[in-house]
């Protein structure tokens, strides 16, 4: 006979404001099976746990229900509890009742039958619970590192510094990310290249840590521990070994019409190129698109003029796999597309650029050598006008742009101005705002030298448009301060534009099986308490994947998620997870539905021998590797015959819940 006790919790206010949890508690005394049931101001605390095996201990409980906070808060913390008292952890289930009542409702009126109805169905689960054991799993003792920017070096040293081996892969020719294309930070004016380089060059010395620059993950499969991922080493053309880093190739090649990424294409580049001079490898690629030599067969120089013999038109991109024990995204950001804010006439005028174009403009190995020209006709200019907040926190229904706040564009605005007025004291420089945020260290008195010391003008107001007269930029704005309407001639404008998660990164999460915002940020598991691990099991996140921040926050977001990373490589062995699909071989038909839905590729068939109802007979069945096995339920719901179900959440469970909350009512 199965005996359930029930434990409602209080969450201080946040459940007891909006639920009567006194009455949830005395609802679920009169539930088959339950012979126990109370409520308590704080169960997740010591002595809530303890009162917790106390109960279990003396009413013999076979399983217990916790009407509390969300499963992903607390569920290992209770399931911890019930072991100690001697309960097979997995006959505790969660009722949310927090998330799912009192944080949605504001009316005990409402909230309460709710709750009690989520109990109701947490009870006639656990009645159909069996009891489960974790397996174990061995731990593959290295980490890839997807991503090689400032995020993804830091965290790859950390690891590596810990004694495990690291894998960078960096789709780009070089490591460096953003970071380096900045000419200084923030809010100390320090050269960005003073701090990354280092930083690259320990990275490439370090005997833990392997480059796969130019490359790209295609394929990840396994689960914590033992993953397997499948990487592709796009052809440079070039013989990494060989290759010296002089550049007498990238002088002599005749083909200079491909345009300078790093640069952000305000310049073009020949077609085999070093992206910069602190390119970490120092090694040429030619671009394939470029080449005169790969796509007429002519040509060649470059070739002729390398005197290491490093140019090889027959390479091939070379696939590779390997296997990890954890992964780290930390693929970066980009600033968005402003092909939908004709405003700002960014697309008319070549004197309206970007921060991240102005950055290399300011940057003396960018396109101008550090001197502050005009991009159409290299004059110098006299009046800068900066705009904020484009793309940022604009209206879901404006159709263009981002909903949050790009957190950096405040900063990075008042350091371009603090530049240009120290170099050139000339220049007028004024800045329209919304808002401005300085939330970091030192931030704020940053954006205050900028405004007293540098006399950068800020003006409080939008920008409504943005056009091209007799040779000057008019920029229509408003002071909401003053109260007044701006008409300003300007040689340049600047555009705080939003940033974004780099377009790749959907792909890969659906690869890694890692969550997803709304703007394609990857998802933390938790916001405070997990905030470098995604949902998916050894799988963390460095850096601005995750959200917009700055290279302090990264830099430590890096750290946080390599410490994660060497917690999960010290393990010897992982327990996993038994909550596994399973197949019932009399029911399979054998119609390979629940492997073509498999995205871990648990699910394999063979041919076997099988008794049904005293006759053998061969089938085609399915095999679950439970080992592999991440009990998605994919496969439960593709299959036809309902021959595969889920240890832990089998049909009759999920059915007995629906029943409870439908007697409910």
């Amino acid at each position: 006979m199965q005996k359930i006790g029930v434990f409602v919790c209080w969450c201080g206010t946040n459940i007891a404001a909006t639920v009567d949890v006194a009455a949830v508690a005395d609802a679920m005394r009169s539930e088959p099976g339950v012979v126990y049931a109370a409520d308590y101001q704080y169960m997740c605390s010591e002595v809530g746990q303890q009162r917790l095996i106390a109960a279990v201990r003396e009413h013999a409980l076979t399983g217990v229900v916790i009407c509390a906070c969300s499963p992903r808060m607390h569920e290992q913390t209770f399931r911890r509890a019930a072991e100690r008292a001697g309960l097979n952890p997995y006959m505790v289930e969660i009722a949310n009742i927090r998330e799912q009542c009192s944080w949605i409702h504001k009316d005990k009126a409402v909230g309460t039958p709710k709750a009690i109805a989520l109990a109701r169905a947490a009870v006639a689960k656990v009645l159909k619970n069996a009891p489960l054991t974790a397996g174990e799993s061995p731990v593959a003792k290295r980490a890839l590192v997807i991503g090689g920017g400032i995020a993804g070096i830091q965290t790859a040293l950390d690891v590596a510094e810990a004694g495990y081996e690291v894998d960078i892969v960096e789709k780009s020719p070089t490591i460096g990310g953003r970071m380096a294309q900045l000419d200084k930070t923030f809010p100390t004016l320090d050269c960005s290249a003073c701090i990354l380089t280092p930083k690259m060059v320990e990275a490439a010395q370090s005997p833990n840590i392997e480059l796969l620059t130019y490359s790209e993950v295609e394929k990840v499969a396994g689960f914590v521990g033992n993953f397997t991922v499948t990487i592709r080493k796009k052809a440079r053309y070039v013989d990494t070994n060989r290759c010296t880093g002089c550049a007498e190739c990238v002088a002599k090649c005749p083909a200079r019409k491909g345009k300078n990424e790093f640069n952000m294409g305000l310049d073009n580049r020949s077609a085999i190129y070093i992206p910069f001079a602190q390119a970490i490898p120092n090694v040429a690629t030619i671009d394939a698109s470029q080449c005169i030599k790969l796509r007429t067969g002519k040509c060649g120089i470059c070739e002729k003029v390398c005197s290491a013999g490093a140019i090889d038109y027959n390479q091939r991109d070379e696939v590779i796999e390997r296997r990890y024990g954890a992964i780290v995204a930390a693929t970066g950001f980009r600033p968005i597309s402003l092909e939908k804010f004709g405003e700002y006439a960014y697309q008319e005028s070549p004197d309206v650029v970007t921060s991240l174009e102005f950055e290399r403009i300011l940057n003396a190995a960018g396109p101008t050598k550090g001197q502050l020209v005009r991009p159409s006709d290299g004059k110098h200019p006299h009046e800068i006008v900066f705009i904020q907040c484009v793309g940022s926190r604009c209206s879901e229904d404006a159709g263009k742009g981002k909903t949050y706040c790009s957190k950096i564009c405040c900063m990075y605005t008042a350091k371009h101005a603090m530049l240009v007025r120290e170099k050139y004291p000339d220049v007028r420089v004024r800045v329209f705002y919304i808002d401005v945020r300085t939330p970091g260290k030192n931030f704020d008195e940053f954006y205050r030298r900028a405004a007293e010391q540098y006399g950068v003008e800020y003006v409080k107001g939008m920008v409504g448009k943005v056009w091209r007269q007799n040779g000057k930029l008019m920029v229509q704005g408003s002071d909401l301060l003053n109260d007044e309407q701006l008409l300003i001639p300007a040689d340049m404008v600047v555009l705080a534009a939003a940033i974004e998660p780099e377009p790749g990164a959907r792909a890969l999460a659906t690869m890694l099986t890692a969550s997803m915002d709304t703007n394609d940020f990857f998802s933390e598991a938790h916001p405070k308490l997990r905030p470098v691990e995604s949902p998916t099991a050894g799988v963390f996140l460095s850096g601005a994947c995750q959200g917009p921040k700055d290279i302090p926050e990264t830099v430590a977001q890096a750290g946080a998620a390599a410490i994660k990373v060497v917690g999960l490589l010290s393990k010897d062995r992982l327990v996993t997870n038994p909550c596994v699909a399973h197949s019932n071989e009399l029911l399979c038909n054998g119609c390979s539905q629940c492997e073509k839905v498999c995205p871990y590729g648990a699910i394999t068939y063979s041919e076997r021998e099988v008794v049904d109802r005293g006759v053998k007979d061969v089938r085609r069945l399915a095999s679950v590797n439970e080992a592999v096995c991440r009990g998605c339920g994919a496969c439960t719901v593709a299959c036809p015959s309902g021959a595969m179900d889920l240890k832990g959440f089998a049909n009759r469970q999920i059915m007995a819940e629906v029943d409870a909350i439908c007697r409910a009512k």
